[in-house]
């Protein structure tokens, strides 16, 4: 493929592979450049007339502001026009003539009931928001889908919640690699028994390599070690609180207080209840209780251990942030130029949620140290958020930090990523 863009090897080697294949998926981790691969391969693609119209479809934040920034650094031959806001605005977006039209994917089911002009290539930026095929979005994209030749998928956490996932995911880019229906793919892969009235889907022995030997054809996965970023630490910091609610709520599933109280009507509620009190507060019936400072005492002295570097806090909870914001009123949040103010080393102390701030932005200019209030049971979540620091273009190797609560929900949760973690590294060596 003829490129002019100063890419590193294995990126150079992922734009081939997108270039010479009308289906395809890159299975990379966050930071390693898959925005920039892309649209080297996009431009080379309209520059040599094999396509002249591409909708790529992101994360909100990731097609507001890395798309059309990206594209003036990699491919400045090609117009972006940014399909966001408004019916209106996005209607406007989509008629002017541009080479590339980038929306989010909260508008799938507004794009499908369009009068579209044609599109060549569709690009899936994170490819694991398709994973659903039988959300609504999915099945009224599906149909205009089928009308755009060209087809690639992007991801860095493609069986990040389980094998499942990886069907969707492969539908919505070719249905050669894993079939039409949901339904045979998983009598084929897994096994199913019933517990508690719900069906449950477990894998069947060399179900994982069966399935990523059937999608390797259409798969680059970047080989570990082929693109160098400074190390990651990731440091448990133990803390610890009064337990006496934390038992209560876990053994009753209630909470009383003098003129409120804290209710778990089931046990996946009674689990969001402990894992909130393993943060130091719970939600009652009434707002909201706070029992415990231990994690912002252990913030504070992390902070102040590392001299007040600039740091991202990751929350879960409103109330979380709410407290930070009380207690730390220079620290910012993503609104407005913060993005920019933090990469230009002028915000100390950042705050974010990794729902909205863990796809595809850069930050990794800003600071190298992250703090953890409370993990997400989502290892694409956690990755995607640690991947915001720990990417191409960090000079200083990047600090993890997790506060566990001892003899807490904490722990479960910890557990549960890792255990999640490892089937992906299994996926991906089964790719080889």
């Amino acid at each position: 493929m003829m490129s002019t863009i100063s890419l590193r090897p294995y990126q150079n080697d992922a734009a081939t592979f997108l270039y010479e294949r009308d289906t395809a998926m890159v299975l990379a981790p966050v930071g390693s450049g898959k925005t920039a691969l892309t649209l080297t391969a996009l431009r080379d693609m309209v520059r040599e007339g094999y396509a002249q119209r591409v909708l790529v479809i992101a994360p909100l934040r990731v097609a507001k502001a890395v798309w059309p920034v990206e594209a003036a650094k990699w491919a400045p031959t090609l117009s972006v026009n940014l399909a966001c806001g408004s019916p209106n605005q996005r209607l406007a977006a989509l008629i002017e003539d541009s080479d590339i039209v980038v929306t989010n994917y909260d508008n799938l089911q507004w794009l499908a009931e369009q009068d579209l002009p044609q599109f060549d290539i569709v690009v899936f930026d994170e490819l694991t928001r398709m994973k659903n095929p039988s959300g609504k979005r999915f099945k009224a994209f599906e149909k205009l889908v089928k009308n755009i030749p060209i087809r690639w998928g992007l991801t860095g956490s493609f069986t990040s919640n389980g094998l499942e996932d990886v069907f969707g995911q492969c539908k919505i880019i070719d249905t050669k690699m894993l079939g039409h229906r949901k339904g045979v793919f998983m009598q084929q892969h897994f096994s199913c028994s019933r517990y508690a009235g719900f069906d449950d889907w477990t894998p069947l022995p060399g179900a994982l390599e069966r399935v990523m030997d059937r999608i390797k054809p259409w798969t680059f996965r970047l080989e570990a070690g082929a693109y160098s970023v400074p190390d990651l630490n990731t440091v448990r910091v133990p803390v610890s609180m009064p337990m006496d609610a934390y038992k209560q709520m876990k053994e009753e599933f209630v909470l009383q207080f003098a003129n409120d109280a804290a209710v778990a009507q089931s046990a996946a509620v009674v689990t969001q209840k402990l894992a909130q009190l393993a943060s130091g507060f719970v939600y009652t019936e009434a707002g909201s209780r706070w029992l415990s400072d231990h994690k912002f005492d252990a913030l504070d002295d992390l902070l102040a251990e590392n001299q007040r570097a600039p740091t991202i806090v990751w929350y879960q909870y409103k109330e979380q942030l709410a407290e930070l914001r009380r207690r730390y009123p220079h620290a910012r949040t993503l609104e407005g130029d913060a993005i920019d103010r933090w990469n230009e080393g002028r915000v100390e102390l950042l705050l974010a949620h990794p729902a909205s701030a863990g796809h595809g932005l850069n930050l990794q200019h800003g600071g190298c140290h992250m703090v953890w209030l409370s993990l997400p049971w989502s290892l694409e979540l956690y990755e995607q958020a640690i991947g915001r620091l720990h990417r191409s273009g960090q000079k200083h190797p990047v600090w993890n930090y997790l506060l566990l609560t001892d003899g807490t929900i904490d722990q479960l949760i910890l557990d549960s990523l890792t255990a999640k973690r490892a089937l992906s590294d299994l996926a991906l060596e089964a790719l080889k």
